[in-house]
């Protein structure tokens, strides 16, 4: 029984664009494509479908306007290509968006950005709130002053960190070929198309093989690691060609285009063991009765309120531990305060965390997605 069958289930998407797509195999940025992309996403939009992009490009795009026929090796002429070109593809997307009455969100990362706990909790609050505000944010790696990420950064690792950071349920990368083959198809002329396959099958990096083209940094082998990457917090991944008409419509119709590469588990449950396999505590948190209850019995979220004491010195986005009054441990979480912070909020209301801080970021201290049951 084919696994497509889910994929019309998916409301909450990372559409990833690469640059051959977007440029035109080089010949600048592709208006009436990009213009056919947004459309789609459009509809899909209609239909309640959440979408973050995820465009490369930029550098693709600067080197166009600046008249450079071949991608530089120098690190600065890359960053100023990236500079150059991220206002005209910016441009372009929130021109075509309009069309449709969307907004659009410029959201420039970096691998660090996601990597680093207090910034992935920040920069996991802003997308979801922009995408809850019924706005498109529009991702794209920091090139230009990020040297590390334009030497070996690849857009679809960005991707499918960002369906990990905003627990989305599919990645769909947009390429220049139809899919994904179960070998070389510029040197194998009886190459076969993968209609779908597990991310995690051990087949797929000796299939990917290869390497990226002249504008991009990626191939076959960075969207199998980047499927791997997402399936890890539960996301689907759909590797398809950007060329073919209607390509986002027909995938979330459960057609079968592209390449499928399903995850082995459930979003929530796997971004949860994704989470507590990847971060050290680094501090304690003392529940009382009530909260210890409804913690263990229902995973809920641990509010101020609730809480007896804190103990360590840890910051926003750290791993912690949580206990009851007998000091046996219960759960563990990312928290969303300081460690100073959190002993001045506790046992008050979340509606006065602003009065005694001076702010509010959340008015959880742990959020039940960033939650995990000991």
């Amino acid at each position: 029984m084919s696994k497509r069958n889910i994929i019309p289930q998916a409301k909450r998407w990372v559409v990833k664009i690469g640059s051959a797509l977007l440029t035109n195999d080089g010949k600048g940025l592709d208006a009436d494509a990009i213009a056919g992309w947004v459309q789609q996403m459009a509809e899909l939009r209609l239909r309640g479908i959440e979408l973050v992009l995820v465009s490369s490009g930029a550098v693709a795009a600067g080197m166009r306007r600046l008249g450079w026929a071949a991608r530089p090796t120098e690190i600065h002429q890359l960053q100023a290509a990236a500079a150059v070109g991220q206002m005209s593809l910016i441009q372009t997307y929130e021109v075509e968006f309009q069309r449709y009455g969307l907004l659009t969100a410029q959201v420039l990362l970096d691998h660090d950005d996601l990597s680093s706990r207090q910034r992935y909790l920040n920069a996991r609050s802003t997308l979801k709130t922009l995408v809850g505000l019924n706005v498109v944010p529009v991702i794209n790696e920091n090139d230009t002053v990020v040297t590390d990420e334009i030497r070996f950064g690849d857009n679809d690792t960005l991707g499918a960190l960002v369906a990990n950071l905003i627990e989305a349920d599919m990645l769909v990368i947009l390429t220049d070929q139809k899919g994904m083959y179960d070998s070389d198809p510029r040197h194998n002329p009886d190459a076969q198309l993968l209609s779908e396959i597990a991310a995690d099958d051990p087949r797929l990096e000796q299939m990917a093989g290869g390497t990226g083209g002249a504008l991009g940094r990626g191939g076959m082998i960075t969207k199998v690691r980047a499927a791997r990457v997402a399936a890890r917090s539960g996301a689907d991944t759909v590797i398809v060609g950007g060329r073919i008409e209607n390509a986002l419509l027909r995938i979330a119709a459960g057609e079968n285009l592209g390449t499928f590469l399903w995850a082995e588990q459930q979003p929530q449950a796997a971004r949860k063991r994704w989470i507590s396999g990847q971060l050290q505590t680094r501090g304690v948190v003392v529940l009382d009765e009530g909260a210890a209850r409804v913690v263990r019995e229902q995973g809920k979220s641990i509010l101020p309120v609730g809480v007896k004491a804190v103990r360590g010195d840890f910051t926003r986005g750290d791993m912690v531990i949580c206990e009851d009054l007998n000091g046996k441990e219960i759960a563990r979480g990312l928290i969303n305060y300081h460690a100073d912070e959190a002993r001045k909020i506790i046992g008050k209301p979340s509606s006065q965390i602003a009065d005694i801080l001076g702010y509010r970021d959340d008015n959880e201290l742990i959020h039940r997605d960033n939650l995990v049951l000991s």
